[in-house]
């Protein structure tokens, strides 16, 4: 090898060990940097003359594919479980600590203990003062609870909307990135950095949305949905979009058809045109976006038609009259053989809600048949759904009664019609239903009608003790929805009640009730305590087939265990969740990080390359005078 060989070889190995000491220098300075991926030179041998020499023709990233793709995975999911977590732990909040007097079961248990006290001294001012406080406070303990499920959902909205927002900013700087390294050739440290800043972007929105990476040519990526949603291709980005609308009550649902829907949807747009809602897709499937959809969908909807069927509940218990129907024909004068036989009912106090319950046999296969007509007062909420009772037995036929009796005649023998029974009306508001007589194909078994008290004295115990908001609960259906829903945040005490305390007591004033009777009280004390109700499906206890029934306070035990265990189990998923991401992270770290000790032997090592090629030179330059001087 010549001098100039020589020294061409040493100038090479300086230039290969400048460039790997600007990386060891550039990987120590960013050893903290979340997303920064170690960097080595690619050397390759080159011939210089006779001899040998080193280029650097570009920069790796060390990078373990695999396990950033598990990576940005088990982000979503992290991201999921925590956001839920998070939720669930705040709505445990909201239910109140267990052992404190500021929970539902406590100011339940402190009204039955008003109504025992109320019992013993009837007569008492204090006594009933007191069982009217304790019902103020259990609706109140009602408000703030429906109060704080629906800020709990405003949150999730809110969440939703911010997650849009940063999504479309992390697809918008892929799609950038992408357009930038169309314009790197090699792969060099300014490709290697751009490379960096999109995983990190990709890792952003892995924490919002499930996501998939396809690599292409060229150092560009495309960016899916693991459902199969195009979020980016290439220099393209979609870009989503949330129409929030605004406060969130217990009313507001979403609904996949955008006319019925009265909450935020999320669309994606693409820049060519069309337009995909993700929500009515099904396309998020995890990361917290995913989580905020269901806590605000149904988690919270949940949690908010438990309040909400306890409220009814109890309003009910207290106000709700069933009265049989009366026998139809009377047993005297003895009707003739083949006369019809069924029952009158009287439905001048049937109120928007109310229920006229018919049971009866079909002869010629004998199965007996539940009926429930419940009146509705607004036409457009028409047909009703089985589900308008809880009864897994009952077939639902809702009735306008605005035509007056002869159109709800009409209606009920248009829907009845075959199965061989009769409905009429022989006189006011009296509707009468009969079996086909002589043939005998129907029997008609039992008919009753549920109204609501709405008088104070109306003559019996039963009474209004809650109302919504100062209406009468009937449970009223309308095109809008039931007035059900959101009733634990209306629910208030019947301020006629307020007004005059007596009337828990005095049922009747002509003729008036006794002094001491304890009638009404020892009524309200029976329902609160005793009575047992169904509870819809809706609310996560029990089944459609089989509903939960069971006491009010049985059903408000069983709903707030219900939560409290939901808060344990989601916070403990999510304790689990970041045991795996933190265990990935650590393996991505141990392949992709800066490890100082490393650096610091690499260091060393191209110290000593590089005295040994300074040295090369050094002493070629020594020759080389060495020469010029024979010379």
């Amino acid at each position: 090898m010549g001098l100039s060989q020589a020294l061409s070889t040493a100038m090479a190995g300086l230039r290969a060990n400048q460039a790997s000491l600007a990386l060891v220098s550039s990987n120590v300075a960013n050893a903290e940097t979340p997303g920064y991926v170690r960097k080595t030179t690619n050397q390759i041998q080159t011939a210089v003359g006779n001899g040998a020499g080193v280029e650097t023709v570009g920069v790796n990233r060390v990078l373990d594919d695999y396990i950033q793709s598990q990576l940005r995975t088990e982000t979503s999911g992290a991201a999921y479980t925590r956001t839920r977590a998070n939720f669930l732990s705040n709505l445990q909040s909201v239910y109140g600590d267990p052992n404190s007097s500021a929970t539902i079961e406590a100011a339940f248990n402190s009204l039955t203990t008003a109504l025992q006290a109320l019992s013993t001294s009837p007569d008492s001012q204090s006594a009933r003062t007191g069982v009217l406080n304790a019902a103020q406070a259990l609706a109140q303990q009602l408000n703030s609870t429906s109060q704080g499920i629906q800020a709990l959902r405003n949150s999730a909205e809110t969440g939703i909307a911010n997650s849009v927002s940063t999504a479309n900013n992390a697809l918008t700087q892929i799609a950038k990135i992408n357009r930038q390294l169309q314009g790197y050739a090699n792969q060099d440290a300014a490709t290697a950095a751009l490379l960096d800043q999109r995983d990190q972007f990709i890792t952003q929105l892995s924490g919002l949305m499930d996501v998939r990476v396809v690599k292409g040519e060229g150092n560009q990526v495309s960016v899916y949905t693991t459902s199969g949603t195009q979020l980016v291709g290439g220099s393209d980005a979609a870009q989503l979009s949330f129409n929030t609308q605004g406060t969130v009550t217990p009313e507001a649902q979403w609904n996949a058809d955008p006319s019925k829907s009265t909450l935020g949807t999320i669309s994606i747009s693409y820049p060519n045109g069309g337009s995909i809602d993700l929500i009515s897709s099904g396309a998020i499937r995890s990361g917290s976006i995913a989580a905020f959809l269901e806590l605000r969908d149904k988690t919270l909807v949940q949690a908010q038609d438990q309040v909400d069927q306890l409220a009814a509940a109890m309003a009910s218990a207290l106000s709700d009259k069933t009265t049989d129907g009366t026998a139809y024909p009377p047993a005297t004068p003895v009707p003739p053989p083949g006369t019809p036989a069924g029952f009158d009912l009287d439905l001048a106090g049937l109120q928007a809600g109310n229920t006229v319950h018919l049971t009866y046999t079909d002869n010629t296969t004998g199965v007996q048949h539940n009926i429930s007509i419940i009146r509705v007062d607004d036409p457009s909420a028409l047909p009703l759904k089985d589900t308008a009772t809880i009864d897994p037995n009952d077939k639902v036929i809702g009735v306008d009664f605005s035509g007056g009796m002869s159109s709800v005649v009409s209606q009920l023998n248009a829907a009845l019609g075959g199965a061989s029974i009769q409905f009429s009306n022989p006189a006011g508001s009296t509707l009468r239903v009969v079996d086909d007589g002589a043939t005998g194909l129907s029997d008609v078994n039992a008919a009753s009608v549920t109204t609501t008290a709405t008088s104070l004295t109306g003559g019996g115990p039963q009474v209004a003790l809650f109302t919504d908001g100062g209406r009468p609960y009937t449970g009223a259906i309308t095109a809008s929805g039931s007035q059900q829903t959101g009733l634990a945040g209306r629910i208030t005490v019947n301020s006629g009640l307020l007004a005059d305390s007596s009337r828990l007591i005095v049922y009747s004033t002509s003729p008036a009730t006794p002094a001491g009777d304890t009638t009404r009280s020892d009524f309200i004390l029976s329902q609160l305590t005793s009575g047992t109700f169904s509870y819809s499906a809706t609310t996560g206890i029990g089944s459609s087939s089989t509903p939960y029934k069971g006491t009010l306070l049985g059903f408000t035990q069983q709903f707030t265990n219900m939560q409290a265990n939901a808060a344990s189990s989601a916070q403990q998923l999510s304790d689990g969740q970041d045991v795996v991401l933190n265990t990935l992270q650590k393996k991505m770290d141990a392949t992709s990080g800066v490890d100082i000790d490393t650096e610091m032997a690499n260091l060393l090592a191209l110290q000593n390359a590089y005295s040994a090629n300074a040295r090369v030179m050094s002493t070629v330059n020594s020759m080389f005078q060495s020469l010029m001087q024979v010379l």
